[in-house]
């Protein structure tokens, strides 16, 4: 038989409600504040907000972009107050180098041809939705010149390379520092003298690497920590220092802390990110690379970068040892470099220095069926992004053929004189000295908003991730920095435009994330970024935070986009942890974009997760 309901039964029933709907009044109050310090730990799928999925364009409504993505039609109740911030072991986060995520979705990867340090972005499911935190004890990096020899610990709390190379000088542990002496595998008692003993074989003048201006871009393969481009800077070399995320973890970290150009990428399977005949040198001191491997492919690629008449400069064993093994691979190597047309500058103690023909008469006499062969004709050298490298040679344009050379005048007059290569575009020589003039009044215009916020050595490592021909980084020739000139693959491919400039950059897809560490550049130059990965169908938001996981905080954001671009993004800044520095309009804008360029300036803050806090306390 049901009796009445118990009254104390009801009161407790009553109470327990009312404590619950309390808990959930706090909870939505704390996640939905600002995030400024929080702790949040949830990552991966279950932080993808709204839908959006985190730099891509698919999500789970069978690939439409999310309405909270597009630019104009995001209303002030769908968006976010805060962003989650990641768990502290992701603060050096690379998604599309993420080992773990290699583990997790099980990809079947050649360990041998390192298809394991090539990139692998996450699919929409497994991307992250959150701020990256700094670690533990994060201080503002040091400022250039003196960061080159000395970094926080704090900032990169990794010291093992420390103790596993104590004995060659890459770097060394000093309190609350780490000291660069600038040494390196091969030249333990300073890369200075090393790069003066190479252009001392190369008889350039006065020992000077730059060959009076002849040689100004250089690839250092396998470059540790990039003491070796640290002080090439000095001749007025620029160096794009390349080494994988591999057992030597945070070499390209150390290298970009220091404010040295640097790239996260690896001689895998596919093409550099860089266009053909791009540097004057390449550069592998101890790099532990297979070179004869694959019908000498790696090799092959080198010389698909390198310029007429470029050098290999080449440190190891195989050089110099007399062991069976070494004297085996260099007399293979030899045969290697010999068939494919290159020849022995020069030759001293443990360097040999390799030089690559001017023309393509050199080819022309190989007898039939030497291999390496040429490439085909159908062959664009340029084309990288994904592209699969090719054990073949590139042979030059008829230009170079006839030029017996690239026909690039020495630096710095190259900065602006028009490149031979303009014509592949259809490019006057008017239309680039005008490209040229126009960003030298822009910048001179951001440099005049930002010059409240910034002192004259604010600003180290910077990118401009759109630089269709490097007129940004060319305005910039006068203060202490480096450029990084990000070319979208999906647009005209003017990086090689940019390196006949005597300036380095990289393909990418900004619908994906950057091959860089988190806390990387100081200044980030969006021209039309956001109109473009629109009409692409990426989403917006998932720019903002791939772009907040690159910038070093206290560093600056430049957007120059449409006006509703600049809306939108100004109702992001507070979950963003950014706050606006300058707004103006732009009358010069000479984009197909409708209306008027707006020019939107940001700055992050610097900010700590409640568990950095503790761990610093």
């Amino acid at each position: 038989m049901r009796g009445r309901p118990d009254g104390g039964q009801k009161k407790r029933l009553i109470t327990s409600v009312f404590v619950v709907a309390i808990f959930i009044g706090f909870l939505y109050a704390y996640y939905g504040s600002s995030n400024r310090g929080s702790s949040a730990l949830e990552y991966g799928k279950s932080l993808r907000k709204l839908g959006s999925s985190y730099l891509g364009g698919e999500d789970d409504n069978d690939g439409k972009q999310d309405e909270a993505s597009k630019f104009g039609d995001v209303e002030d109740d769908v968006v976010p107050k805060s962003f989650p911030v990641c768990d502290d072991r992701h603060s050096e986060l690379i998604p599309c180098l993420d080992r773990n995520l290699i583990y997790q979705m099980r990809l079947k990867l050649d360990l041998s041809l390192m298809e394991h340090y090539e990139r692998h972005c996450p699919p929409p499911e497994r991307r992250f939705n959150c701020l990256i935190p700094p670690p533990s004890g994060y201080k503002v990096p040091i400022k250039w010149p003196k960061s080159r020899d000395e970094v926080w610990k704090a900032n990169i709390p990794h010291t093992h390379l420390a103790h596993e190379k104590s004995d060659q000088n890459w770097m060394v542990v000093k309190g609350e520092k780490i000291i660069f002496p600038g040494g390196g595998t091969h030249f333990h008692y300073g890369a200075d003298k090393y790069i003066a003993s190479i252009a001392n074989m190369l008889n350039f003048s006065n020992d000077n690497i730059n060959n009076e201006g002849r040689l100004r871009t250089v690839l250092d393969v396998g470059c540790g920590v990039a003491s070796f481009g640290a002080y090439l800077l000095s001749s007025d070399v620029i160096t794009m220092s390349l080494a994988p995320n591999d057992v030597h973890q945070n070499q390209i970290q150390f290298a970009l802390e220091r404010g040295i150009p640097a790239y996260l990428g690896v001689l895998g399977t596919k093409r550099l990110p860089y266009p053909s005949r791009s540097f004057e040198l390449a550069h592998c001191s101890r790099c532990r690379i297979d070179w004869l491997q694959r019908d000498g492919i790696l090799l092959l690629e080198l010389d698909r970068l390198l310029r007429p008449g470029g050098y290999f400069a080449y440190s190891s064993p195989e050089a110099y040892a007399q062991d069976e093994e070494d004297l085996r691979i260099w007399k293979e190597m030899s045969a290697l470099v010999e068939r494919m047309c290159w020849r022995i500058a020069a030759k001293r103690n443990q360097t040999v220095v390799w030089q690559k023909p001017l023309n393509n008469d050199c080819y022309m006499a190989r007898a039939p069926g030497t291999l390496p062969p040429l490439c085909h004709s159908d062959d664009d050298p340029d084309a990288v992004y994904g592209v699969q490298m090719e054990a073949c040679i590139t042979p030059y344009s008829d230009h170079d053929q006839k030029a017996r050379g690239s026909g690039l005048a020495p630096w710095p007059a190259r900065l602006t004189a028009p490149s031979p290569r303009l014509a592949d575009f259809g490019y006057s020589s008017e239309m680039f000295e005008k490209d040229t003039e126009l960003w030298r009044n822009r910048v001179d215009s951001y440099w005049n908003l930002l010059s409240p916020k910034i002192q004259s050595n604010s600003l180290r490592n910077l990118m401009d991730m759109k630089a269709h021909l490097g007129s940004f980084a060319a305005a910039l020739k006068e203060k202490d920095v480096w450029v990084m000139n990000v070319v979208p693959e999906d647009g005209p491919n003017t990086l090689k435009l940019i390196y006949d400039r005597g300036l380095i950059g990289s393909i990418h897809n900004w619908c994906e994330a950057y091959s860089t560490y988190p806390r990387t550049y100081d200044l980030l130059h969006a021209w039309t970024v956001f109109s473009d990965i629109e009409k692409r169908g990426c989403s917006g938001e998932d720019l903002l935070l791939e772009m907040d996981r690159i910038l070093r905080p206290t560093g600056f954001v430049i957007i120059r986009d449409k006006q509703l671009v600049v809306d939108f993004i100004k109702k992001y800044l507070r979950a963003l942890n950014w706050e606006a520095v300058a707004t103006t309009a732009d009358a010069s804008s000479d984009s197909d974009q409708d209306g008027d360029e707006v020019v939107f300036i940001v700055q992050k803050k610097i900010w700590l997760t409640s568990e950095s806090l503790r761990d610093t306390e």
